[in-house]
């Protein structure tokens, strides 16, 4: 049984990228400004596995002996947001961004999903989305439009009181902005985003639901399914690449969560690729600019990792790395462009390795159609070593 488990800890970037100042985070760095925040980060699990020695983190020691191979990841893509990140993790390479809305829509692309939802719409403009739904909710109570809102990502997010518009209404209506959201608006995610409560007291719920656009070249996914194994989506990972390549989606809607189905998933019987994102950090804590908060949520992920590296079967793989940053400590509440660490462990692996800088984050694709033994990737370089 050949099994890789690919871990996305949301947003926990490792510095800026060279071109960093493009995007206005030169001075990111999610990890280490967190670490400095609170006066240090306590996580010995992935310390054991060398975290410390990918950068300087406060708290973290860098000359321990690593269990695991570590580095960090460049990303070759422009852009900083989840789909970009995601996708050129599994093996896409763009040679654009995905279109970013400063200024709000254009006024005839919301005139078009008006009219195809029959009802007015408030908000259009980019904004953070705890920041929209205290200024706009009580006027959508009132009014019953929905709030289109969306951020320095390449996003259009859909807001909606859930007693207001209830979820398969609002549902319904990103998919029509989906369809709606094609060539040159062909943004990266269509999100919607429930929420409940009173004016002065909303509350954003469990029930965001992602609608990505179709993946434009062929995945690391549809070669692990055309080489007849599983792969298994937890949490948001099936929506991020609309399932496609993706042969069981598993609902998770935070980070427990997502651990928990993780672990049930660690003992059935099976050969493949089992795919997932923690999202909480990203969600809410990077976004709300609060380092104490992801700090917690961070020392809370390092005591789980053990149950999770103590249930690998003989022939696991586990990589864990990122998608971007989103540093907390920023004026900014939008992702930051940033390196990725990546941490590669099984339980016959020599460890202590330094990866280096990867020149893209395909090279996890590539190290995936390594360890399984399929056709390889057009992008990246495997980083398993001779032997592995």
């Amino acid at each position: 049984m050949t099994r890789v488990i690919l871990l996305v800890l949301d947003s926990v970037g490792v510095g800026a990228l060279p071109d960093a100042a493009k995007y206005g985070d030169e001075n990111s760095n999610t990890l280490a400004n967190i670490a400095k925040a609170v006066g240090g980060l306590s996580l010995p699990a992935l310390e054991s596995l060398g975290l410390g020695k990918i950068i300087p983190i406060q708290g973290i020691s860098s000359t321990i002996t690593a269990k695991a191979n570590y580095g960090k990841m460049n990303e070759r893509s422009p852009g900083k947001d989840t789909t970009t990140g995601h996708w050129e993790m599994v093996g896409i390479i763009l040679d654009k961004p995905f279109p970013t809305y400063p200024s709000g829509f254009p006024r005839d692309v919301i005139r078009e999903f008006e009219e195809k939802i029959g009802r007015g719409t408030i908000g259009n403009k980019a904004v953070s989305g705890t920041a929209i739904i205290e200024e706009l909710g009580a006027e959508h109570v009132a009014a019953g439009m929905p709030i289109v809102y969306t951020s320095a990502d390449s996003v259009f997010q859909i807001a909606a009181h859930e007693e207001i518009i209830p979820l398969d209404d609002l549902y319904r209506y990103c998919l029509i902005a989906r369809e709606l959201l094609r060539g040159e608006h062909a943004v990266g995610r269509v999100i919607a985003r429930p929420f409940t409560g009173q004016p002065g007291s909303f509350i954003r719920t469990p029930n965001r639901k992602d609608f990505s656009l179709t993946p434009t070249g062929e995945t690391v996914l549809q070669k692990v399914v055309h080489g007849g194994f599983e792969v298994v989506a937890i949490g948001k990972v099936g929506d991020i690449f609309a399932h496609e390549g993706i042969t069981r989606s598993i609902t998770a809607k935070n980070n427990q969560q997502n651990i928990e189905k993780l672990l049930v998933l660690l003992q059935e019987e099976f050969q493949g690729l089992i795919f997932t994102n923690l999202v909480d950090f990203d969600m809410l804590f990077g976004h709300r600019n609060d380092p104490a908060g992801y700090a917690e949520e961070l020392v809370k992920f390092d005591k789980r990792l053990p149950e999770i590296i103590n249930s690998l079967q003989a022939n696991d793989l586990l990589i864990i790395t990122a998608d971007h940053g989103t540093d907390p400590t920023n004026a900014s509440t939008d992702h930051s462009r940033e390196y990725v660490p990546v941490l590669i462990y099984h339980r016959g692996i020599k460890g202590d390795h330094n990866l280096g800088i990867r020149e893209t984050f395909a090279d996890v694709a590539q190290t995936i159609c390594t360890y399984l033994q399929i056709e390889p990737m057009k992008h990246g370089t495997s980083m398993l070593t001779e032997g592995e």
